[in-house]
């Protein structure tokens, strides 16, 4: 029997990379996608290919959508400063970019029609984040309307499923998961900033040691 495809957009993240394997273990035949978006550094592009390779994944695409054009963001304007005093409740930083969720999951959906995959696996969490609006449950289920009525699959009562597993977990819960399915943690990459190791103060690096300490795993 053939397996079912889905797209799996490939951060190079411990969030998408779990996701991931969580489609993998399901039993889907997975095709990665990743986005070379005009991000400050191409560390995360390196890492999704790492993990592409880990999985075996038969394909692999990188699409250059380049969002550091016009800015707005401190993800792709290095004139910006990356915050470094934590996430502050019910501001969002300046590490969100305008529109690169939406961006990403409609050539995401767009991939998936063409393969005719079932789904499209997202990364996104609603619980340890930055307080992005794109990455909230209210959001998903909106672009899952939209995905719906904008294709020729969802009109005829085929659509495309967005799938993020991770979307009520805590990042703890996201670690714990990580360790069950052998994901090779250290290869992933979820520091904003370009350096060689990750800085350990930004919000991703916060949410992803805090984490790590609570599992008394700091040396992963």
């Amino acid at each position: 029997m053939t397996k079912e495809t889905c797209i799996a957009l490939l951060s190079g993240g411990l969030d998408s990379a779990t996701a991931t394997a969580l489609a993998i273990e399901k039993g889907y035949k997975v095709l990665g996608l990743s986005f070379d978006y005009g991000q400050r550094h191409r560390k995360e592009l390196k890492a999704a290919k790492q993990l592409s390779n880990h999985f075996g994944l038969e394909t692999h695409h990188i699409i250059q959508v380049d969002l550091s054009m016009w800015g707005g963001s401190a993800l792709t304007d290095k004139n910006q400063k990356l915050p470094s005093d934590g996430v502050k409740e019910g501001v969002i930083p300046n590490t969100y970019v305008p529109g690169r969720n939406t961006v990403f999951i409609a050539i995401g959906l767009s991939l998936a029609e063409a393969t005719n995959s079932k789904k499209v696996i997202l990364g996104i969490n609603a619980m340890d984040y930055s307080g992005y609006p794109d990455c909230r449950p209210d959001y998903l289920d909106a672009f899952q309307l939209l995905a719906n009525l904008a294709s020729k699959s969802g009109r005829e009562g085929k659509s495309t499923e967005l799938w993020a597993p991770l979307i009520d977990l805590s990042k703890v819960q996201i670690m714990k998961e990580a360790m069950r399915l052998k994901i090779p943690i250290n290869k992933t990459w979820s520091c904003y900033s370009g350096n060689d190791e990750p800085c350990g103060i930004c919000d991703s690096c916060r949410i992803r040691n805090e984490a790590m300490k609570k599992l008394n795993h700091s040396n992963l």
